[in-house]
C-alpha cells in the first residue's frame, strides 16, 4: 500500500500524555503540533503515518521512577511488583496529564472524544481523536468521588491497575516466564469500580491486571471485555500477556484485544530488544484472529511506553505493519477493521 493510500489506524494504547508531562516544557503544544525530538508520536509524525487517535493514557509514574524505567531489560522468574503509589501523587500527575490532554485539543492538536460518534467525527475531520483513559487508578478515592469528576472531564476508559497493587487489585508483575495468575483478586472497592464504570459507561481495561482480578471482571461486567495492549500468552510467556481462557473469555463478551508492540510482550525469548521482527508482530495478529475471530482483533501500540521493533521506530512506522499484513494475504477489509474499524465497533457498544 502506498503512501497516498494510507489505511488509518486507531490505537488502543500509548503513552505520549506521560512523556508530554515528563519533558518539563511549558510549551508542550508547541512541542507536540511542531514535532519533538525522540519518542514516538507527534503531530507530523502521526500525520505521515496515517495515525488517526486512539486511547490517550494517563499513568500514574512511580515516585522519580519513569514508566520505562519500571520496566526490566531482560527476562526476570522474580521481578517484584512495583511499590504502591499515594493517592495524592497520583491526583498530582493525573491532572497534570488530563491538563496537557485539554491544552493539546484547545491548540487545536487533537479531539478529545467522549463517544464512538465524536471518534468518527474526528476522523472524518482530520483532527487525531483523543479517548481519555486512565492506567492505574490510583488517583481515584475507594468511595469513587473522583471518578465522578473524571468521568465529567471526558474520562471514558480506565485500566483498573497498572502492574502493582493499589486500592481496587493487583497487577501482574513484569516477569517472564510467569503466568497472570500472581496474586488475589479485585477488592470490594474494586467490584465497585467495575459496576460504577458499566453504569457511567466507562470501558474497563484488563491489561496488567493478574488473573483473579480478569475472572473478577468477567463475573460482574456486562460489557465487552477489552486489553487494550496485551499479547499471545502461547507465543510469549510473558505475565503480561492473555492465555488461552482469557482469550476465550474476551471472545464469549465479543471484546478484543490491542497488539502491543512492547517487544519483551513479543518475542519468544521475552527480551526487550528492539531487533525484533514483523514477522512475531503478524504472529500474534494470526494467533488473536483465530482466538478471536476478525471482530477482535486491534492494534495497541504502546507507542512512548515501551521499547518497540526498530522496523516500527515510531508512529510513522505503522505502515509497515499494514504492507507486512497486506504481504502476507490479508485483505483490505481485514486490514482495516484491525486498523480501526474495531476499535469504533468496541467503543460503541462500551462508551456509547
Amino acid at each position: 500500500m502506498t503512501d497516498t493510500d494510507l489505511i488509518p489506524v486507531f490505537d488502543g494504547h500509548n503513552d505520549t500524555l506521560l512523556r508530554l508531562y515528563q519533558s518539563k516544557d511549558a510549551d508542550v503544544e508547541k512541542l507536540f503540533i511542531e514535532g519533538t525530538p525522540g519518542g514516538h508520536i507527534d503531530l507530523p509524525r502521526a500525520k505521515k503515518g496515517g495515525f488517526a487517535g486512539g486511547m490517550f493514557a494517563i499513568f500514574p509514574p512511580p515516585v522519580e521512577k519513569s514508566k520505562r524505567s519500571a520496566v526490566p531489560p531482560a527476562p526476570s522468574d522474580n521481578e517484584p511488583l512495583p511499590p504502591g503509589l499515594p493517592q495524592a501523587d497520583a491526583l498530582t500527575s493525573t491532572i497534570g496529564m488530563a491538563s496537557i490532554l485539554f491544552r493539546l485539543e484547545r491548540a487545536g492538536a487533537l479531539t478529545v472524544c467522549r463517544s464512538a460518534g465524536d471518534v468518527r467525527d474526528a476522523m472524518a475531520k482530520g483532527s487525531i481523536a483523543a479517548v481519555f483513559h486512565i492506567e492505574g487508578v490510583e488517583a481515584i478515592d475507594p468511595e469513587l468521588a473522583m471518578l465522578d469528576v473524571l468521568h465529567a472531564a471526558g474520562l471514558r476508559s480506565l485500566g483498573i491497575v497498572w502492574s502493582r497493587s493499589n486500592a481496587f487489585g493487583h497487577g501482574v508483575p513484569f516477569r517472564f516466564p510467569s503466568s497472570p495468575d500472581t496474586g488475589p483478586g479485585l477488592t470490594d472497592p474494586g467490584k465497585a469500580l467495575v459496576k460504577a464504570c458499566n453504569k457511567l459507561k466507562i470501558m474497563i481495561d484488563l491489561s496488567h491486571l493478574n488473573e483473579k482480578g480478569f475472572r473478577d471482571v468477567v463475573d460482574l461486567s456486562d460489557a465487552p471485555l477489552v486489553a487494550t495492549h496485551s499479547n499471545v500468552h502461547a507465543i510469549c510467556g510473558h505475565s503480561r500477556n492473555l492465555t488461552d481462557w482469557q482469550l476465550g473469555a474476551i471472545r464469549e463478551s465479543g471484546g478484543m484485544v490491542g497488539l502491543n508492540f512492547a517487544t519483551g510482550f513479543l518475542r519468544e525469548d521475552g527480551r526487550m530488544n528492539s531487533d525484533t521482527s514483523l514477522d512475531i508482530m503478524v504472529r500474534h495478529i494470526d494467533s488473536l484472529l483465530q482466538a478471536l475471530g476478525e471482530d477482535g482483533v486491534g492494534l495497541g501500540s504502546d507507542f512512548d511506553g515501551a521499547m518497540i521493533p526498530a522496523v516500527i521506530g515510531d508512529v510513522a512506522g505503522l505502515p509497515k505493519l499494514i504492507d507486512a499484513l497486506a504481504a502476507r494475504g490479508f485483505g483490505r477489509a481485514l486490514i482495516e477493521k484491525i486498523a480501526y474499524r474495531n476499535w469504533l465497533s468496541v467503543l460503541e457498544r462500551t462508551i456509547g
